[in-house]
């Protein structure tokens, strides 16, 4: 196999660039790191010089670009034939799970930016906002009501659903999102993942600051 370099933008604030990182590892797909800080002056040339998309994170794989985060964790599972799971049904429903992460949620987006590094952080909850959290966290039910016997992830085993939503448990615990039912145990078994608290060190050793970022502080 020839090797994978991943290219990724701050480990703190980066939600795009942690779902392939971490499906990565948790399908234990050995992969180089090229860390490209955001919101430098010459961040924008250092992404375009490897994706002219100038997107974060971009996975290179021989001669092979692949430069979208959900297209890279199908391609990673693909590549190490896991990551789905086995039932047609099931594997349908992650990847409608994965997509909707993928392509909805702005209000969640917007109002909670991801900052690994931050706590006790408080924003106005918005109906829009609301929204959001509500869907995700009966998503979370639904999910662990369906496959609680299959192991402790969305679709008992870890899946491509679970690296989507992976930004989300980190937004959750910075911003105080109440969570209750099966989600709040979904919840912590993501936070307490070993392959997230790696992300977490990492973020926490990061020298980089993005103002627009740090938003909640002070706040009720």
């Amino acid at each position: 196999m020839a090797s994978i370099t991943l290219f990724i933008g701050n480990h703190n604030y980066s939600s795009w660039s942690l779902r392939p990182w971490i499906l990565l590892h948790h399908l234990g797909l050995a992969f180089d790191e090229v860390v490209i800080p955001l919101d430098q002056p010459d961040t924008r040339a250092r992404i375009e010089a490897v994706n002219p998309a100038g997107r974060l994170p971009l996975l290179r794989h021989g001669g092979l670009d692949v430069w979208d985060s959900l297209a890279i964790c199908e391609y990673a599972c693909e590549l190490a034939g896991a990551g789905l799971p086995q039932d047609r049904a099931a594997r349908a429903r992650a990847r409608s799970a994965a997509a909707e992460m993928h392509a909805g949620f702005a209000a969640l987006r917007s109002a909670w930016p991801m900052n690994v590094r931050a706590s006790g952080r408080r924003t106005p909850m918005a109906p829009a906002l609301a929204h959001d959290v509500d869907r995700i966290i009966g998503l979370w039910n639904d999910c662990r009501g369906r496959h609680a016997a299959g192991g402790p992830w969305l679709f008992g085993e870890y899946s491509l659903a679970d690296a989507m939503y992976a930004p989300v448990a980190l937004r959750f615990r910075t911003y105080g999102a109440v969570v209750t039912g099966p989600a709040a145990d979904y919840l912590a078994t993501v936070l307490a993942d070993a392959h997230l608290g790696a992300w977490v060190a990492a973020a926490a050793a990061e020298p980089w600051t993005i103002a627009a970022a740090e938003v909640g502080a002070g706040s009720a």
